[in-house]
Formats: C-alpha cells, sequence, structure tokens
C-alpha cells in the first residue's frame, strides 16, 4: 500500500516477477478490496501463488514514526513485517516510509544479537561492471565506531553470500586515502577495521574516496547514513541529468540523430549501467528477519528489482550468515578503543 503509487505499482510488479519465477510465492498485504481490484484488472484475482493479507490501515508517507508505530498496529506496513516475524514470509518488500519502516521492523523483529543499529544496504554500478555495496544509507545519521564497524560486518556477510566472495573487500569512506584524515568516528572506526584485518577476519582495504565507489576500488562501501543517503541521491539525480542531457542532445537536430541511430546498442547499454532502476531495493540489515526498502517514487520495473534482491537474500540464506558473521566476529572485537590506544 506504500510509496507514491501504491498497489498499481506494487501488484504488478508482484505479479511480472511471480510469472517469470517459479519459485516465488506472494502475500499482498492491505486493504483487501483495493488490491483485488488491482488483481482483477490484471487477470490475475485466481493466481495460485498470489494471496492477500488483509490490513485495515496504512502508513502514509508523511505519518512520523510515533503514528506507524503506536496508533497504526493494523496497518500493511506492520502486518507484512509480521509475517516474516511469525515464518509465514521470508522477506518483507516495501516502498513505504522509510523511518516508519525501519522503526516497525526493529520494533516488531529485533535486532540480531551484536547489532545495535539496524542498517540500509544497497548496490551501486561500479566501471568493473560490478556492484558496489554501500552502507548504511540512511537509516542511522548519527554513528559511533562500534556502528560503523558492525556495518562492515555484516556488508561482508551479506555480499559473501550474494556474491560468493569469501572475503570481499572493505573501504570506509573518508575525505582522503591517508590515516590522518578524517574525523574522530572515522578513524576509530579505521582503528577496528584494521585489527580485524590483521587477524584474518575481515577484508579491509583502507580508506576510500567518493570516486571509489563508482570505480570499484572495494566491494564493499561503509559510511553513516547521512552521508551514505547524500551520496546516493546525488548518485541517482547525476544519472537521470546524463540520460536526460543526453536524449536532448541527440535530438536538438537531424545529425545528432542519425548519429544516436548509429550508436543505439551502446546507448541502450550506458541506459542499462547508469539507470538508477536497475540498482532499487535496499536490505535493511542486522534485523532477525529479512525486509528490503524500494523507493517511494519506484514504477513496476524498478520495484519489481526489489522484489529481486529480497528474493535472492532469502534463497542465499543471507539472514542466518550474518548472523554467524556477527556472532564469530563480534567476540573478537570487544577489546575497546582504549586498550587499543594504550598498547
Amino acid at each position: 500500500m506504500g510509496g507514491d503509487h501504491g498497489p498499481t505499482v506494487t501488484v504488478a510488479a508482484a505479479l511480472s516477477f511471480a510469472n517469470r519465477e517459479p519459485d516465488v510465492e506472494f502475500l499482498l498485504v492491505g486493504q483487501e478490496a483495493i488490491i483485488k481490484a488491482e488483481l482483477n484488472n490484471l487477470g490475475a484475482l485466481h493466481h495460485p501463488r498470489m494471496s492477500i493479507v488483509n490490513a485495515t490501515e496504512v502508513v502514509e508517507m508523511d505519518d512520523p514514526i510515533e503514528v506507524a508505530l503506536r496508533r497504526k498496529k493494523d496497518s500493511s506496513m506492520r502486518v507484512a513485517v509480521t509475517q516474516v516475524k511469525d515464518g509465514h514470509a521470508q522477506a518483507c518488500v516495501s516502498a513505504g516510509n522509510t523511518g516508519a519502516l525501519m522503526a516497525v521492523s526493529r520494533y516488531v523483529l529485533k535486532t540480531m544479537p551484536g547489532v545495535d543499529r539496524p542498517a540500509i544496504c544497497s548496490i551501486l554500478p561500479n566501471q568493473k561492471n560490478l556492484p558496489t555495496y554501500m552502507l548504511d544509507l540512511g537509516a542511522n545519521v548519527d554513528c559511533e565506531p562500534l556502528h560503523l564497524h558492525q556495518f562492515a560486518i555484516m556488508g561482508s556477510a551479506l555480499v559473501a553470500a550474494l556474491e560468493g566472495k569469501a572475503r570481499p573487500s572493505i573501504g570506509l569512506l573518508n575525505v582522503g586515502e591517508e590515516d590522518i584524515k578524517g574525523n574522530d568516528v572515522v578513524k576509530k572506526t579505521a582503528q577496528l577495521l584494521r585489527a580485524d584485518h590483521e587477524r584474518g577476519l575481515l577484508n579491509f582495504y583502507g580508506n576510500v574516496e567518493g570516486n571509489d565507489i563508482f570505480e570499484g576500488t572495494t566491494d564493499i562501501v561503509v559510511c553513516d547514513g547521512f552521508v551514505g543517503n547524500v551520496t546516493l541521491k546525488a548518485a541517482e539525480g547525476m544519472g537521470r541529468f546524463v540520460k536526460i542531457t543526453l536524449t536532448q542532445a541527440f535530438k536538438s537536430n537531424p545529425l545528432n540523430m542519425l548519429g544516436a541511430l548509429i550508436a543505439r546498442g551502446a546507448l541502450k547499454s550506458i541506459s542499462r549501467t547508469m539507470n538508477p532502476s536497475n540498482y532499487n531495493g535496499g536490505s535493511l540489515l542486522g534485523l532477525r528477519g529479512l525486509v528490503f526498502k524500494s523507493h517511494g517514487s519506484a514504477d513496476k520495473y524498478s520495484y519489481e528489482w526489489a522484489i529481486q534482491r529480497a528474493f535472492d537474500a532469502a534463497k542465499n540464506d543471507v539472514l542466518s550468515r550474518i548472523s554467524t558473521s556477527m556472532a564469530e566476529l563480534m567476540p573478537a572485537a570487544a577489546p575497546s578503543l582504549e586498550t587499543n590506544e594504550s598498547n
């Protein structure tokens, strides 16, 4: 029911995904009459792998977190997350209010042992034609070194599961590569990650800068949610800007239009690589259940990518892998920075 478009997008995307993926089943959570009408319009009212779970309330995009948590206890968002908690679903996907989704998910599912704060992790394209995983992308605007350290561990477990890399490389986003640069939080986080690297627990590359995200310098880029969200929105805006600028330029005169026709294959490849819709779907890592956040403005194509990411995470047993990594790595990281500094 969430996002800018509601069931007109979410139901259509779910149906499209179900029609190409025989191993998926959907619980469509929301106001039953509206969802039934949407399924009927799509000729899928009796689809064998799509069922409806009724919820009488909807968390609006501008609802305060307090409203989502305390007042709307039968919201589609809360009911959907509860399906995961109760084992009826392996993952939840929502395009709704981000703050509310994080708060409701954390309240219903709780965090994994060793995790203080969940983080939003998504992917960005890079020059190596591989994904760069980045977290946090907006869940935590103020972080301590402990939190960034946990983000790195969770990101490493996620990439290992989804990309088949035993030791994915981790970069810490900073204003320079040198160890002396950055604020105290970043410097102390680097100490924690460097110690894990020396013990062979994590593959810490070191500090990275903004350009490294798109150069594919590391598999994972770790930062706080303020920096991550600004970076993500700037990257998406740039992608759309480049696409619009190229389109206008090629349509500006007949000669340019001919050039566009000749370069059509290359332009399509560029469009696929830089299209933000292809990277929709951020995982809320650190919860005792899989929850994925789609952009609220997502269309059918974009929302289907968020579903794909949730499906892949469930299929690759990401949840247990992250839990195992946290159990293995956090005890080893228990010594405080003060202990390290005294040495």
